[in-house]
């Protein structure tokens, strides 16, 4: 039990310390990008830093397999300089028993990072696209889904118009029984329109017999309304803004992931890009539990034997191949092609049997 708490707090150090590298090294590489991202808009440092704090939970998010691949390997390299493998298999523990701490200590991590760590990252990534949004002076734009149908609001200097469709055709780009409410910078209501329908064409909402009621104090709107049979209303929104506000799984936290299925469901909308990513999730800490072994499988061994770079070159690579295996079945889940739970849990349990496969072959030779 006492040697289990020292490989796990060696593996905890070893994960702190490559964490806060490669978040430092993250850091300044975003930096640079908002600078080159805002180029031209008057942004000081504080508020690029700022836009970088909120990006880099996503990108820590996303390295975890390869942090975990990482500490595995500087936790046994180390252990094996020191000899401690060696007399750890001379009291009679098996290389794989040694594994059990770190193996414990990567499925915790893995709980925390489906359970802290994704709402964190849903919440930050969605006010690094607001804040963005507001320092580019393009307003905010959003889009939401409710059993009262589709509501979006669109942003500009000129004001913010909220919008209201009972239907859509499939793609949110075509809106049926739409409602208009238009209002002034800093200030109230100044026109309401209703129309048939409204279709997303080059910058404007294109509507079809709609009727606009001005709305100002002292004006009778009924008296001053005007209908048209066809009107063209200006919008910063695009179809790809829509459908990624729409297809964007990971600006959902994963407690709210199920309700956000059922509604997308009821509104008409495909949820399989949605549900292969919560499966994905929930896969998570199996994933880098399999990470772990991967690390070990390559580098449980005396340093004596030589060849460490190569070992911890074939690590990593194994670890970047598998990564890229689980991403591509992911890919392959959202486009249909195989079933969401394959797409979700075969690549972690393949990577977990395949570490297991090496760690026994080198066990027992």
């Amino acid at each position: 039990m006492i040697l289990d708490r020292y490989f796990a707090r060696r593996f905890l150090q070893a994960f702190a310390t490559i964490t806060a590298i490669f978040l430092a090294l993250i850091m300044l590489i975003d930096v640079i990008e908002q600078l080159r991202r805002f180029e031209g808009l008057d942004l000081g440092l504080g508020q690029l830093l700022r836009l970088s704090l909120l990006n880099a939970p996503g990108t820590m998010n996303q390295i975890l397999p390869l942090l975990m691949v990482l500490s595995t390997v500087v936790l046994f390299v180390g252990l094996a300089r020191s000899s401690e493998l060696v007399v750890t298999r001379a009291t009679g523990r098996s290389g794989l028993r040694a594994l059990a701490a770190p193996v414990t200590v990567a499925a915790l991590i893995g709980g925390l990072a489906v359970s802290t760590l994704n709402p964190i990252v849903a919440a930050t990534s969605n006010r690094y696209t607001q804040l963005s949004e507001a320092f580019r002076g393009s307003g905010l734009s959003v889009l939401s889904l409710s059993g009262e149908g589709l509501w979006l609001r669109q942003g500009s200097p000129r004001g913010q118009s909220v919008i209201h469709a009972t239907g859509h055709g499939g793609d949110a780009v075509t809106l049926y029984d739409v409602t208009i409410l238009t209002y002034a910078p800093n200030a109230g209501p100044v026109r309401r329109i209703i129309a048939d329908s409204a279709r997303l064409e080059d910058e404007a909402w294109v509507l079809t017999n709609a009727k606009v009621w001005p709305l100002a104090t002292g004006l009778n709107p009924e008296a001053s309304a005007a209908t048209h049979e066809t009107l063209r209303i200006p919008t910063t929104l695009t179809r790809d803004r829509i459908r990624d506000s729409l297809g964007r799984p990971a600006g959902v936290s994963i407690y709210d992931l199920p309700a956000t299925i059922r509604q997308l469901e009821q509104a008409g909308f495909s949820t399989r890009r949605h549900e292969v990513w919560y499966q994905v999730e929930l896969a998570r800490p199996l994933f880098l539990v399999a990470m772990v072994l991967v690390g070990a499988a390559f580098t449980m061994r005396h340093s004596r034997f030589g060849g460490t770079g190569i070992a911890v070159l074939s690590a990593v690579l194994l670890g970047f191949a598998l990564y890229f295996i689980r991403n591509f079945a992911q890919i392959l889940g959202e486009n249909g092609q195989i079933p969401i739970p394959l797409a979700a849990w075969a690549p972690p349990l393949a990577a977990l049997f395949l570490s297991l496969g090496l760690l026994l072959h080198a066990e027992d030779g």
